[in-house]
């Protein structure tokens, strides 16, 4: 069953599935708020079709915000009223710069200590300029995630459009939750991000590592997933995959699936349900009408 609720700002577009068999009430009581706002992985396209999925499923329901009036939209992320509400935030942003207030939901939503999911680039969520009242929340990824502190915070960079990567699971943590069904080698089209050597932290746990594949310069093998407990004492699971293609890769759909419900403090299913019908083409970024 859909509904729509609506706030101050507009409408936004929620999703309740039905109580689905073998699901208690309480987890289908679990809500989720996906906050979309990426110029160029698609984020907006990616994420729906994973969230129906996932209330399907396993008896979530889910919240979508994105930023308007498209993508390109850096500076309005309506409806983030909603996380006052969120079992789970899920962050799929790139170089936003947010209003006040609208920051304000994401800061109380973080410092409640509820679990929080992350995307690729949301390890550079936002872009403000260097003498802007929010300019510290350019590192935020890493207090919320344990990603390095913005794009070239700690030399993150990645190795080239052209490359792609193979993906292995960390052995040490084989037997982890988030792991659960999860092919132990797999390739995805995403290019590979570095993130060391200092992230992530010492005390999260690295559950996979990414090898690049034609890189353009020299590449090192870097974490592609892991878990850790912030500061402010949340479960949170991130991945710097996120390519829309990764997205219609069984292996990662079934990472995402494990990661959601593991966030949420449920088990990873024994009995995968198949392929989930993700097939969102890469679109790059687009610029602006003029």
């Amino acid at each position: 069953m859909a509904s729509m609720s609506w706030t101050r700002r507009g409408l936004i577009q929620t999703a309740s599935s039905f109580l689905v068999p073998g699901v208690t009430h309480a987890a289908a009581t679990k809500h989720v708020v996906y906050v979309c706002g990426d110029h160029e992985y698609g984020g907006e396209q990616t994420l729906p079709p994973m969230a129906a999925e996932m209330d399907k499923r396993y008896g979530l329901r889910h919240t979508l915000l994105t930023s308007k009036p498209d993508q390109n939209g850096e500076t309005d992320l309506p409806g983030m009223e909603a996380l006052a509400h969120a079992d789970l935030a899920v962050f799929y942003l790139r170089w936003r710069r947010l209003p006040e207030e609208q920051v304000a939901h994401i800061d109380r939503y973080m410092k409640s200590g509820r679990p929080m999911l992350g995307f690729r680039t949301t390890s550079h969520s936002f872009n403000y300029p260097k003498d802007h009242p929010l300019a510290a929340w350019n590192r935020w990824g890493s207090e919320a995630f344990g990603t390095p502190p913005g794009w070239g915070g700690d030399g993150h960079t990645h190795f080239g459009h052209q490359a792609s990567t193979d993906v292995r699971v960390n052995p040490a943590k084989a037997r982890h939750e988030v792991l659960r069904g999860v092919a132990k080698e797999f390739h995805v089209r995403s290019w590979l991000y570095r993130v060391l050597p200092k992230w992530p932290p010492p005390d999260a746990e690295n559950l996979l590592t990414g090898k690049c594949i034609k890189p353009n310069k020299a590449a090192e093998d870097n974490p592609v997933a892991w878990t850790w407990r912030n500061a402010h004492g949340a479960r949170t699971f991130f991945t710097t995959m996120g390519h829309p293609e990764d997205f219609g890769v069984e292996p990662f759909q079934r990472l995402c699936a494990n990661a959601i419900l593991w966030c949420l403090g449920m088990p990873a299913p024994r009995r995968w349900g198949g392929r989930m019908a993700i097939d969102v083409p890469y679109r790059g970024t687009v610029k602006p009408k003029a």
